[in-house]
């Protein structure tokens, strides 16, 4: 399970890190400070969404 939580929170922090700083920079904050802050918010937020994840494919399995 741990294996499974890694590969997918690989995934969720790329994308949603990446996401964050579109939304950052869409926003007009083009510091540096804020662009990592969006970066780190977003890697944070991946997981529990990621157990989350394997939590239901573990389920459905």
């Amino acid at each position: 399970m741990v294996r499974l939580f890694l590969i997918i929170y690989t995934l969720a922090a790329t994308v949603l890190a990446g996401s964050a700083v579109v939304a950052a920079l869409t926003m007009g904050r083009v510091d540096a400070v804020s662009i990592i802050v969006a970066a780190v918010a977003g890697a944070v937020v991946a997981l529990p969404v990621s157990w989350l994840v394997v939590r239901t494919l573990q389920q459905q399995a």
